[in-house]
């Protein structure tokens, strides 16, 4: 299982905001280069996003599932892979002062994936990860409204 951890400098709330808008995981997510679809009412258990994700001109068409959604605290998804596999992504938002301390587990479900899991997959995924919340992280703190003078 690859494991990161990001402490980022706004609310839960508010990284939760970006989480459950399905059109913006192109922003954030390494190597997601288009969102196809995005199923109505996303994050729900059992909905659905497509994308495209792909280095250059080499790209696949994927899908992730959400398994588990509580809002604001956690969200898991299914990420299916075509003839790669499968992977569980489990995001989880903690609350740290004003800020979040994001957890992200990947641990692989199905496919090759589960034959290759060890050191140099998970060392491989954990940058890409790492890459990840560094972008989200950077959208969140951005995107965070300012404190009203006085308040």
């Amino acid at each position: 299982m690859a494991r990161n951890r990001r402490l980022i400098l706004s609310p839960p709330a508010e990284v939760w905001r970006l989480l459950s808008d399905g059109r913006r995981y192109d922003e954030w997510v390494t190597g997601n280069q288009e969102v196809l679809a995005v199923d109505e009412g996303w994050p729900a258990v059992g909905t659905a996003l497509r994308f495209r994700v792909g280095i250059g001109p080499l790209s696949a068409d994927d899908i992730s599932v959400v398994r588990i959604c509580e809002p604001e605290r956690r969200l898991e998804l299914e990420a299916k892979a075509g003839p790669f596999g499968a992977a569980r992504v489990a995001m989880n938002l903690v609350p740290w002062g004003d800020h979040t301390l994001f957890v992200l587990d990947w641990h692989p479900l199905r496919g090759p994936g589960t034959r290759m899991h060890g050191l140099p997959v998970d060392y491989l995924v954990k940058v890409r990860n790492g890459m990840m919340l560094t972008k989200l992280a950077r959208i969140a703190v951005a995107e965070r409204p300012t404190a009203k003078p006085g308040v």
